[in-house]
């Protein structure tokens, strides 16, 4: 490690190794301590959500149950409240229709096909809504979308919050 050391003005870089030897770094073993990590700057400030856990609430059909426990605890930021209720109410909502729209295939003979492919439709749209949202988190934006939120807000905010 004797080509690593600060040279002899002080500056890092690349040096000789002589430098090192001179200064009498490295040659008695001494070790450099890693940063501690920083702590929260006061109890009343909450430290941010790591977004990995944001993520987890917006994965199709699979985030739902994460985001319902996070309702029914009642517990955690007002984003991570607000990314829950968004993520049941378009995992509800897609449940409702791929319902509807199947049951409705099975029993007509006429649209059949064309309810089939519009119930596909409807899945290849939530899924993709839900990797835009996961997108938009991992880039920093907000995670709102326009009607699903409010209706979110309505409908699970009196019930799970």
């Amino acid at each position: 490690m004797k080509n690593f050391e600060p040279k002899e003005n002080g500056e890092r870089g690349v040096g000789t190794g002589e430098e090192a030897g001179e200064q009498g770094a490295g040659s008695k073993g001494e070790e450099f301590s890693p940063l501690p990590p920083a702590p929260c700057p006061s109890a009343s400030f909450q430290c941010p959500i790591p977004k990995t856990q944001l993520l987890l609430y917006l994965i199709p059909i699979i985030g739902f149950f994460p985001s319902l426990w996070t309702l029914y605890r009642g517990q955690g930021s007002r984003e991570q409240l607000a990314i829950s209720r968004l993520s049941i109410t378009l995992a509800v909502t897609w449940l409702l229709g791929y319902l509807l729209l199947a049951t409705g295939a099975a029993t007509s003979d006429f649209f059949s096909l064309r309810l089939f492919i519009l119930n596909s439709f409807l899945t290849s749209g939530y899924f993709l809504v839900s990797v835009w949202l996961i997108l938009r988190l991992m880039q920093g934006k907000s995670g709102r979308l326009p009607g699903f939120t409010n209706l979110a807000e309505r409908v699970f905010g009196k019930y799970l919050s």
